[in-house]
């Protein structure tokens, strides 16, 4: 063709031919309505376990094949469904959950819909066979030819889903392997027996047992913390429950229990994040986003917290009817349930875990020893003190060093060092040592040296603590920074010599003359330059070097997506993450026993010391048991 002929023009499609507009038969309607709610085998499983469990069930046992496709079998032991119902029960929308407008809102089983078994039956072979406790025998359904027949079983329910998808080849192709849906099965059923201690739980696949999670009676509330905290021990293992804090927390309506994880247990992945409102497991942007807040400042880089959070709240107040999945949840006031969620993880990791080693003072010098030639020792605090010579000589006490860590860093130390005590006289260790005086009981211990100018080297009664005296300082800096602003203090801002002017786009400009006030509280002035230029006047003190339009353009973009309160809060730690950084005592610098004993009490006392501002760790315990496997010491 010529290069300078013109192009043949693009043939207008045909008209299509008017189709009437007619009623869509019921099994294709079923077959559409069934691609809501049945995405792959794990999908069949989940309702099915909803059901047994609204009936009441305290034994549910789950059987597959090739992971699900060839067979789903749920059995019960609850309540049962009489003969004359069980036609029904495969009907669209039927279902014993609901009867008007106030039960839906007001939901409390997990079930309501009446969608989960007629969408089911439209793309398998489903067949029902129960018995309620008062009926003489056993009915059995074939869902496809309507056929009811007397059959054997105890009290309960059975369903039977065999070749999912037979009858829509096309979603059949778009499943995965056997092991992946087989693992997507197992993980709906894990989901259920983290909310329901008092339900034992088995998973057959192929005629093998894969998990099997026996029922704990929960007769109180305070049994039913320790039911559900074996539970998540069986479930996610001993592990987590080890190192994971108890969450217990009321706020007005909203109740908040659990396990938060500890900074340390966080993942790569976010496959250990469990969040459940009124027993249902559920995935929501809420409290996904509340339980991260509660975690901004004590992970490290992209880690991913674990944690199983059980929110209870009046069905009222949140409406469960959003998806036909039931997996997505609204709330009537969503902020009064983040911050519920929040608060509650909050406050579970402030307290420092240190404290956790106190009670083991009293009995340290009971314990055994590891080696045969390892001499019986006094009391760990009277060797301790002898070990450092350490003495609180008269105008120069520990509780008077908490001058000498300031935010700031110019703060010069002004102690000087310890004067030597003299050594006790020896004893004789035949005879018992003396108690003990009143002595503080140190989690931490007594500082015994500096490594290199970075580390505390520190006695405790379980072995050595190696701290980060970097990092320690930084997040007691930090905390006490936060306190100060908590108190209605301001963020001390700079203003700039030459405004720094930048191209704005108009929800930038809208976002900064709303929030004006919300700026001023983070020591930040940007204003209208003109109708699409921005002109940042002012910035915190400690970040007056650094790129203000990219810090006001940051804190612009926060405010426009999120609420301004939340914003504020990030913001506002962020830059108080960085005056800690400048203000904490820097690496390679001396520091009296005075003052490295008086780090540590201020670690034992201030919430979140375990991580500093940027989620590392700040120390760490090496038990005699420890240290004795380095040198093969009892072996």
């Amino acid at each position: 063709m010529n290069a300078s002929s013109p192009l043949p023009a693009t043939a207008a499609p045909a008209p299509l031919p008017r189709r009437p507009i007619r009623d869509l038969p019921d099994e294709l309607i079923s077959q559409i309505a069934a691609g809501e709610v049945v995405e792959r085998p794990a999908s069949v499983v989940r309702e099915l376990v909803d059901n047994a469990l609204d009936s009441g069930a305290t034994a549910i046992t789950v059987r597959l094949l090739a992971g699900g496709v060839r067979l789903i079998s749920v059995e019960d032991d609850g309540c049962g469904i009489p003969q004359d119902e069980l036609p029904v029960a495969l009907r669209r929308h039927a279902t014993s959950k609901i009867t008007n407008l106030h039960d839906l809102e007001t939901v409390a089983t997990m079930g309501f819909r009446g969608e989960a078994l007629a969408a089911i039956a439209s793309v398998s072979e489903t067949a029902l066979l129960s018995r309620p406790q008062a009926q003489a025998s056993a009915f059995l359904l074939d869902a496809r030819s309507g056929e009811i027949r007397p059959a054997a079983r105890s009290h309960g329910t059975t369903v039977e889903v065999k070749e999912l998808f037979f009858s829509t080849p096309a979603r059949r192709k778009f499943l995965k392997s056997d092991a992946t849906e087989l693992a997507h099965c197992v993980e709906a059923v894990r989901r259920h027996a983290l909310a329901r201690p008092d339900v034992g739980f088995a998973i057959w696949h192929e005629g093998k047992l894969l998990e099997q999670w026996r029922a704990t009676f929960v007769p109180g509330a305070g049994q039913a913390q320790d039911a559900l905290a074996r539970r998540l021990a069986d479930v996610l293992g001993e592990d987590f429950v080890a190192q994971s804090v108890a969450v217990l927390h009321r706020a007005g309506p909203v109740t908040v229990t659990g396990r938060a994880g500890l900074p340390d247990a966080a993942r790569a992945r976010a496959d250990h994040q469990y969040c459940y409102v009124n027993g249902r497991f559920v995935r929501d942007k809420v409290l996904t986003h509340a339980a991260r807040s509660a975690y901004e400042d004590v992970l490290h880089g992209q880690k991913q917290p674990v944690y199983a959070l059980y929110v209870e709240i009046d069905p009222a107040r949140v409406d469960v009817n959003v998806h036909p999945t039931k997996i997505e949840v609204r709330f009537r006031d969503s902020r009064e349930v983040h911050q519920a969620v929040r608060h509650a993880v909050e406050n579970a990791l402030a307290a420092p875990r240190a404290a956790a080693l106190a009670p083991s003072f009293v009995a340290a010098s009971a314990l055994p020893e590891s080696d045969s030639d390892r001499k019986p020792s006094e009391p760990f605090t009277r060797k301790a003190q002898a070990a450092i010579k350490f003495e609180e000589r008269p105008g120069h006490k520990v509780s008077d060093l908490q001058a000498l860590w300031q935010p700031t860093p110019s703060a010069a130390p002004t102690a000087t060092p310890a004067q030597g005590v003299a050594e006790p006289p020896p004893r004789d260790w035949a005879t018992p040592a003396p108690p003990a005086a009143e002595e503080p009981a140190w989690p931490l211990g007594r500082a015994v040296a500096q490594i290199h100018g970075v580390y505390i080297l520190a006695e405790n009664a379980q072995g050595m603590v190696v701290v980060d005296m970097h990092a320690a300082h930084e997040r007691i800096v930090y905390e006490r920074l936060k306190a100060q602003v908590d108190s209605g203090a301001r963020i001390a801002s700079q203003p700039l010599l030459i405004p720094a002017t930048f191209a704005a786009t108009a929800q930038e400009v809208a976002t900064a003359e709303e929030c004006a006030e919300v700026l001023a509280t983070l020591g930040l002035e940007v204003v209208p330059f003109s109708p699409k230029t921005l002109a940042v006047r002012a910035v915190p003190t400690s970040l007056a070097q650094g790129d203000a339009v990219e810090l006001a353009r940051s804190v612009l973009a926060e405010l426009a997506a999120h609420d301004a309160t939340t914003v504020v809060q990030r913001a506002r730690n962020e830059i108080l993450a960085t005056m800690a950084c400048h203000g904490a005592v820097r690496a390679n610098r001396k520091l009296t026993l005075d003052e490295m004993n008086a780090l540590l009490r201020q670690m034992g006392t201030t919430d979140r010391s375990d991580q500093c501002n940027h989620g590392r760790p700040t120390w760490r315990q090496l038990t005699m048991k420890e240290l004795d496997a380095l040198f093969l010491r009892g072996r």
